[in-house]
C-alpha cells in the first residue's frame, strides 16, 4: 500500500525525473527526463512519515538512514520546486504542523540550539573570519574567504560610515563586521548577541585586532537595550531578522526607531520568501526553532509606520546559493570530525539542511534581501551609487 500511494504521487512529476528503489528491490522511474537522483527507501515507515508531513517525514527518515540518496541532495529541492502541482497536496500538510512559538523568554534558548554548538564546529566549514551569512561574489572563481570579505565591505559601504560615528550591530555573530568597521572606518560600536559562543569569540577577536577599546560586545536581547543608552548613527543587522519570529517584527522596528538617530542609516540583511508561509516544520524542529522568513512586501509595507525611508534594495539570491553550496562542500570534507563531535544522524541532518537551503535559493522561493533605509529624510545622501563600487 505504501508503494502504491507513493508511486501515485510521483507519477504526477512532469518536469525532470527521479528513480526510486524500495526495500524489496523494486525500482521505478518517474518524470520525462534522466533522473536527477535515485532514492533508496529502506523502510515503509519512511513513506508513511512523508505522507503525514512531507518535510518533517523526509527529514527525519533521511537523518535516521531509512532513506538514502544517490546523487546531489540539492536536486531534491530542484525537483520539488519544478513540480509544485504534483506535491501540492503534501505541501498543505506542512502548514498543519505545530511550530514553536517565538517569545522573548524563549529566544536565547532558540539561538543556543543553533549557534552554541561550539565554535570548533563552525570553524570546520566557515571561512576564517567566521562570517555566517550570504557572501558576495564577483565571480564563481572567488574563494569563500574573498567573497565574505567583499560582503562585509559591501555592507559597510551601504552604511555610509564616517570616522567617529557609532554603529550598533544587532545579532553581531562572531564579530567580524563590527571589528572591520572599527579598523577601516574608525567608528565606535556595540554588538549584541544571544549566543555565548559567539560572544566569547567576538571579544577575543576584537582584542586580537586591537579595537577592543572602540567596540564592545554584550550578551543581551536587542529589545532589552536600555533607553538610557546613547543612540547610534548607524544600525546594521545581518542574518538575525530571520530569528525575530512571526508577529514580532514590530518589536524590531520599534527598537531601531528608538536607537537610531534622526537621519541615521540602517542596513537590514535577511532571508525573505516570495509569499507569507510558516516556518518549515523540519527546520523549526531541528535547525532553527522559532524562526520565520518574512516576505519582501511584509518588510517594505512596515517601514513607513516608523518613518523609515527605503533608499536601496538588492536581491543577492544566487550569491546565497553559491555560499551554501561552498559551505556544504567544506562540511562534507569534515564528515568524520562532525560525526566524532556529534553523531551520524547529526551529520546527515545538517548535510540535508545545507543542501535544501541551497536549492531553496537556486530553484525555490527564497531570496536574500538587503534593505537600506533612513530614519526620516537624509538630505546629504550620495546622489549616485558610485560609492558602492
Amino acid at each position: 500500500m505504501e508503494k502504491r500511494l507513493f508511486n501515485k504521487i510521483l507519477s504526477r512529476v512532469q518536469h525532470g525525473g527521479l528513480a526510486v528503489t524500495y526495500w524489496d528491490g523494486e525500482t521505478h522511474k518517474f518524470g520525462n527526463e534522466k533522473p536527477y537522483f535515485h532514492l533508496h527507501i529502506k523502510n515503509p515507515a519512511a513513506i508513511r512519515a512523508i505522507l503525514k508531513n512531507m518535510s518533517l517525514g523526509f527529514g527525519e527518515s533521511y537523518a535516521a538512514g531509512d532513506i538514502e540518496v544517490e546523487g546531489n541532495l540539492s536536486d531534491i529541492g530542484r525537483l520539488v520546486a519544478q513540480n509544485q502541482a504534483a506535491f501540492g497536496g503534501l505541501g498543505k500538510l506542512v502548514r498543519l504542523a505545530k511550530l514553536r512559538k517565538n517569545t522573548r523568554g524563549k529566544q536565547k534558548g532558540y539561538i543556543a540550539h543553533h549557534y552554541d554548538l561550539g565554535n570548533g564546529f563552525y570553524k570546520l566549514w566557515l571561512d576564517k573570519s567566521m562570517t555566517y551569512s550570504c557572501a558576495y561574489y564577483e565571480s564563481p572563481k572567488d574563494t569563500l574567504e574573498t567573497a565574505q570579505q567583499r560582503k562585509v565591505g559591501y555592507i559597510l559601504k551601504k552604511l555610509q560610515l564616517q570616522p567617529g560615528q557609532t554603529l550598533l550591530d544587532i545579532g553581531s555573530g562572531w564579530g567580524t563586521l563590527l571589528i572591520t568597521a572599527a579598523k577601516k572606518y574608525g567608528v565606535r560600536g556595540l554588538g549584541v548577541t544571544l549566543s555565548e559562543e559567539q560572544l566569547a569569540h567576538s571579544k577575543k577577536a576584537a582584542k586580537e585586532a586591537g579595537v577592543h577599546k572602540h567596540v564592545s560586545f554584550e550578551l543581551v536581547n536587542y529589545q532589552e537595550l536600555p533607553k538610557r543608552k546613547a543612540t547610534f548613527d548607524r544600525i546594521v543587522s545581518v542574518g538575525m531578522f530571520e530569528h525575530v519570529g512571526q508577529g514580532n517584527h514590530a518589536q524590531y522596528y520599534k527598537a531601531v526607531d528608538r536607537l537610531l538617530k534622526p537621519s541615521g542609516v540602517s542596513v537590514l540583511h535577511t532571508i525573505t520568501q516570495q509569499t507569507e508561509e510558516p516556518n518549515d516544520p523540519w527546520i523549526d524542529t531541528y535547525i532553527f526553532p522559532g524562526g520565520y522568513l518574512p516576505s519582501n512586501r511584509e518588510i517594505t509595507a512596515a517601514l513607513p509606520n516608523y518613518n523609515f525611508r527605503l533608499t536601496d534594495y538588492e536581491n543577492l539570491r544566487i550569491h546565497y546559493a553559491m555560499t551554501l553550496e561552498e559551505w556544504q562542500r567544506r562540511f562534507q570534507l569534515h564528515r568524520a570530525k562532525v560525526i566524532h563531535m556529534f553523531d551520524e544522524r547529526f551529520f546527515r541532518m545538517w548535510d540535508l539542511w545545507l543542501a535544501s537551503s541551497a536549492a531553496g535559493f537556486r530553484y525555490g522561493n527564497l531570496d536574500l534581501s538587503q534593505y537600506v533605509f533612513t530614519k526620516g529624510p537624509q538630505n546629504n545622501a550620495p546622489l549616485t551609487r558610485d560609492y558602492l563600487y
